[in-house]
Order: structure tokens, then C-alpha cells, then sequence
């Protein structure tokens, strides 16, 4: 059992990731309204936020430059244009998807770029490309991490082979992810056990990523961290595909290091994230999700009965558990 006097203290080596640009784009294809960008970094500045991920650098050959807004591409001369020089402690991270970067030419040299940290995103049998991405951005001189995701639906011996893998590469952080909001913190506690063999043999960081399918995003990322995992992700009003992430406001108010102010994170909700949802944007916990994480199910199901704006939820439960 953990010890309750720890809630009263706080651990030095807990970083923050503000993922609202990257797993918040997958709501809105990225399109965010003018000055959103700037003034969330200036309230990860003013929040004590670590990490600021500004979307994924997608390949443009794969996808259509027209069809999205910047943060799908995330290019340095985008981010340079919100943050100029950074002059600040906030570390700057993109995501890039195995398969979907091209990373070879689109991620240059790390003195030439404002991005500190390459978070590559992978399925377990994508490993040997995985691989190749850590192995080419540490070449390069960026922070890297790794993000396993699915890890629900793995296999654990499969899971256990990519953990040494990533433990023998150069990656600096892997990330739980539960990609179908379909875990529970005991079980979270056991994939964190076993991440954590890993991570202490070959010296690695961990980190947590949740979503909220099961509303369990929060109490799952804390559970995370209790047990030693010291990178997590959170959104602002917990915006992100489908059920939406952690919430930042929760787990800003949950951390006790005196760096984490809230009042930033509250203001720009405010001021950013509730006019955006009265707007239409939708995301966010709803029973289409919880059902798609209940059944351990991808959400793609669950985000398309949200876009045709259906209401009937007992049809759905028939239709998705049909497919078991």
C-alpha cells in the first residue's frame, strides 16, 4: 500500500506534458482557433508546465497539407513562430507515428530546431521501425521517448520482448499508454511493475499516458505516478481523441511541487477551452466511450457515432459487441 504522508510531499523528478495541441487536434483536425497556440504556451509558462508537445510532424506526402491545421505537422518555423526563441524552462516535443513521419528529412538536426524532445509513437510489431526513429533523433541530439501503444490488447510476452528492445536502444523515456481507456489503476500498478524492471535495468524514465473513456484518465495517471512513473501527460479540459486525457487542471491541483500554479491552466480554460466546446468542438467522456473502453475496443466506432451525431446507445452497445 502506498503511504498516504506522500500525498502531502512531492517528488523533484515528476515532469508535466501538455499533450493539448497533438491529442486535442484529433478532435478538430487541428484547427484551432487564432492565437490558441500562443497563449497556451504562455500558460505552460506561467503553469510550470515541463513539456509542451505541439502536434505530430506527419509526412506531407501521406497527408493533405490543406486538410489540416499546422499542429498536424508541427514544422520548427510553425513552433518558432509561437514561441520564437524560448527563452524559458518549458521544453518543447512533438510526436511522430511509426510509419507516418518521415522523420529522415523532416526532423532536422536538434541545434537547427526549437524541439527538444521526439516522442515516437509505435504498436509492438512496428518495433523494428521504432528502432530506427530513437536510434536517427538521438543522433541528432534530441530527447526521445517512446510511446507503446494498445498495450491493453498485447500480447505480455510480445510487450516484455519490446521493453528490452527499448531498454537496449538509446530512448530516455517509455510511456504506458492506454489507448482505449480500458485499464483500471490496479492494473495500471502491474503494467508499471513491469515497466518498471525494465526501466531500472537499463536506466530508463517512465511515463503515463490515459485517456478517459472509463473517467478513470485522472485516477489512473496519479496511480502512475505512485507507482514511480515520473513523465505525465495531461489537456487542458482534458481534450483529446474521443474521451479526452487527464485532465491538467486535476492533476495540476493533485501535484504539490509549489513550481505548478493553476490559475493559468483555470484562466485559459476559461478564456480558450469553454468557448471552443460552446463552439461545437465535442469531446469528452459520453457513453459511446465508455463502451468502446469497457469491451477493450479501439474508439474509432465510438468517434464516428459522435460526428453522426447518433443517439441511440442500446443500438450501438448491440453493434459493437456484435463485432466480439
Amino acid at each position: 500500500m502506498k503511504e498516504l504522508s506522500k500525498l502531502m510531499d512531492f517528488r523533484p523528478s515528476i515532469k508535466v506534458v501538455d499533450a493539448t495541441l497533438r491529442d486535442g487536434g484529433l478532435v478538430n483536425d487541428f484547427y484551432f482557433p487564432e492565437g490558441f497556440a500562443k497563449a497556451l504556451y504562455e500558460a505552460n509558462v506561467k503553469a510550470g508546465v515541463d513539456y509542451m508537445e505541439f502536434g505530430y510532424r506527419a509526412d506531407k506526402e501521406m497527408f493533405d497539407e490543406s486538410k489540416f491545421g499546422p499542429c498536424k505537422f508541427s514544422s520548427d518555423d510553425f513552433i518558432r513562430s509561437v514561441v520564437g526563441e524560448n527563452d524559458t524552462d518549458l521544453k518543447i516535443a512533438i510526436m511522430a507515428d511509426v510509419g507516418r513521419c518521415n522523420y529522415k528529412q523532416d526532423i532536422q538536426e536538434k541545434a537547427n530546431s526549437p524541439v527538444d524532445l521526439i516522442r515516437v509513437a509505435t504498436y509492438t510489431h512496428q518495433m523494428p521501425g521504432a528502432l530506427d526513429m530513437i536510434d536517427d533523433a538521438k543522433k541528432k541530439g534530441y530527447e526521445v521517448s517512446c510511446n507503446i501503444m494498445a498495450i491493453s490488447n498485447a500480447q505480455e510476452s510480445d510487450l516484455k520482448v519490446a521493453l528490452d528492445l527499448l531498454g537496449k536502444s538509446p530512448v530516455d523515456i517509455i510511456y504506458i499508454v492506454d489507448s482505449y481507456g480500458s485499464l483500471y489503476p490496479e492494473q495500471i500498478a502491474r503494467i508499471a511493475d513491469l515497466y518498471g524492471e525494465f526501466a531500472t535495468k537499463y536506466g530508463k524514465k517512465l511515463g503515463m499516458h490515459a485517456h478517459d473513456n472509463q473517467k478513470l484518465a485522472f485516477a489512473n495517471t496519479i496511480e502512475a505516478a505512485g507507482d514511480g512513473v515520473d513523465y505525465l501527460d495531461a489537456t487542458y479540459a482534458a481534450m483529446g481523441r474521443g474521451a479526452g486525457n487527464c485532465a491538467m487542471e486535476l492533476l495540476l491541483g493533485f501535484l504539490k511541487n509549489p513550481k505548478f500554479k493553476l490559475f493559468p491552466v483555470i484562466k485559459f480554460i476559461e478564456e480558450y477551452m469553454n468557448p471552443m466546446k460552446e463552439a461545437g468542438v465535442r469531446w469528452g467522456f459520453d457513453l459511446q466511450y465508455l463502451l468502446t473502453g469497457v469491451l477493450n475496443q479501439h474508439p474509432r466506432t465510438a468517434i464516428q457515432f459522435t460526428k453522426d451525431k447518433r443517439k441511440d446507445y442500446s443500438e450501438f452497445y448491440k453493434e459493437i459487441t456484435s463485432q466480439e
